[in-house]
């Protein structure tokens, strides 16, 4: 009898471990990647999956952070002219970035 409740309290103490463990898994790194990449394109809700993509290849091909930020500066102007024409509001500014792509892949800032 005292090892079945002993093992009924094992078995407890275990489930209960575990869905606290579950309960506090973080959100898939993929999904915060893709989020945290739209973040940082400028107009990112203007453009299409297509243009997003293209963009972020420039930006990756560029062959120093002079070059990227004259692909952010035109990017600026064009989501800044293509907003107006819709009608839709984004902020004055881009955001600040330096020329680290992806995921744990950077310079410190």
């Amino acid at each position: 009898m005292k090892r079945l409740l002993m093992s009924s309290a094992l078995a407890f103490t275990l489930f209960l471990f575990a869905g606290s463990v579950l309960a506090a898994a973080p959100t898939p790194v993929r999904e915060n990647a893709q989020i945290e990449q739209q973040e940082h394109i400028y107009g990112y809700q203007l453009m299409t999956p297509q243009e997003r993509i293209e963009y972020r290849v420039k930006i990756r091909d560029a062959k120093n952070d002079e070059e990227r930020k004259g692909i952010r500066k035109k990017h600026h102007n064009i989501m800044t002219i293509r907003a107006w024409s819709r009608g839709v509001i984004l902020p004055a500014d881009p955001p600040d970035r330096g020329g680290n792509m992806g995921v744990g892949g950077g310079r410190a800032r």
